[in-house]
């Protein structure tokens, strides 16, 4: 089968944009904050341009390469995600933020390794599920392995804690497995056994469940659990339609928590009106869009795994995010792909994007 000459372009625009877009916005968003708290109002402009352009180079390393030559990485990168995310917990090198441990420190740069393990778990999954086969519609061959290799990284996500890195995880593993063909008896019964644990890691840890009173009313409680949601709203709907102008908004001035980082959609809902955020949504929506259409152009089945893996996993965490800061989910520490302020979260989505490119280098052309 021909290889493509060239690969998805409008992928590697809209990847783009929406990059230096984010930049843009997460200078807006914290240039007062990081003037007061660091002396220096470029403080996370310097770092989020610095790990643009790493993502950048990665991205570009990535789409030249033949994505076929990578099932040989998918198992050692993996393990060397757990490793990571088992490291977090080493005193040392660990980095405490919020009381969780979600981060490594090392030589001044912070790495989150559930980011990659995200990227990790997509590239394992891919592989194995192209090997397997017809498998896949097995109980012991094509359910368990994957449930006992995803418990292990929840197991360690939890421990953490991060619930939502946990959830998304778990979704995209979940959805995979669909795509490939597993029966729909063993996702029911898996859910099921899952909801009495999801009960009681909600409802038995204090912080959660007062996110979840305060996402069923947070007029309740507005100057505490309810505080960030209902700041969010404020900012959308000051916003308008076109929005009060960039670096025109007043919500990131100590009014709105995690205003560069989980909620930079709402400043952008403030900044640039129902226009931007109507724009912005769209080219997630078409970028997923056109990732799914390189998976199915893809030429073989560890191609159209992986291509899908990578779309999925883009498009849910934009999903999740828009619906927490728009109050239609409780709020959990998710970053806005390619916008919110973050280094491993951006360079590790860049990476993705490279490898959509690659498989869509392969392709057959012919959904084009």
């Amino acid at each position: 089968m021909e290889s493509r000459r060239g690969f998805d372009s409008t992928i590697l625009l809209l990847a783009v944009g929406l990059t230096c877009l984010g930049v843009v916005m997460v200078y807006s968003s914290s240039s007062i904050m990081a003037a007061k708290r660091y002396s220096d109002g470029f403080y996370f402009l310097k770092r989020q341009g610095f790990y643009a352009l790493v993502g950048f180079a990665a991205m570009a390393l990535i789409m030249q390469v033949d994505y076929r030559n990578l099932r040989k990485l998918a198992v050692p990168f993996l393990f060397g995600c757990v490793f990571l995310l088992a490291a977090v917990f080493l005193p040392g090198i660990s980095s405490h933020a919020g009381g969780a441990s979600r981060w490594i420190r090392f030589a001044g740069v912070s790495i989150q390794p559930s980011e990659l393990a995200k990227l990790g778990l997509v590239l394992y999954m891919a592989h194995s599920l192209a090997k397997k086969k017809e498998k896949i519609k097995s109980f012991r061959f094509g359910f368990i392995p994957y449930m006992v290799v995803l418990a292990l990284l929840l197991f360690l996500l939890l421990l953490q804690p991060d619930l939502g890195g946990a959830i998304t995880l778990g979704a995209v593993a979940m959805l995979m497995l669909f795509v490939a063909g597993t029966r729909l008896s063993y996702f029911l019964s898996a859910i099921i056994l899952a909801m009495p644990f999801l009960y009681f890691l909600v409802m038995n840890v204090d912080y959660r469940r007062r996110r979840i009173l305060a996402f069923l009313n947070p007029w309740d409680d507005p100057t505490n659990t309810g505080f960030q949601i209902i700041q969010s709203w404020i900012a959308f709907g000051t916003g308008g339609l076109f929005g009060n102008g960039l670096g025109e908004g007043k919500q990131k001035l100590f009014y709105l928590p995690e205003a560069h980082t989980d909620f930079i959609f709402s400043v952008i809902g403030e900044e640039l009106g129902f226009a931007g955020v109507l724009i912005i949504t769209a080219m997630f929506l078409v970028l997923v869009l056109r990732g799914i259409r390189t998976a199915l152009a893809a030429p073989d089945d560890f191609g159209k795994f992986l291509a899908f893996g990578v779309s999925l996993l883009i498009g849910l965490e934009a999903f999740v995010n828009f619906a927490v800061v728009m109050g239609m989910l409780p709020t959990k520490g998710l970053a806005l792909p390619f916008l919110s302020y973050g280094g491993t979260s951006l360079v590790t989505t860049l990476m993705g994007v490279g490898l959509l490119l690659a498989v869509s280098r392969q392709g057959t052309g012919e959904l084009r």
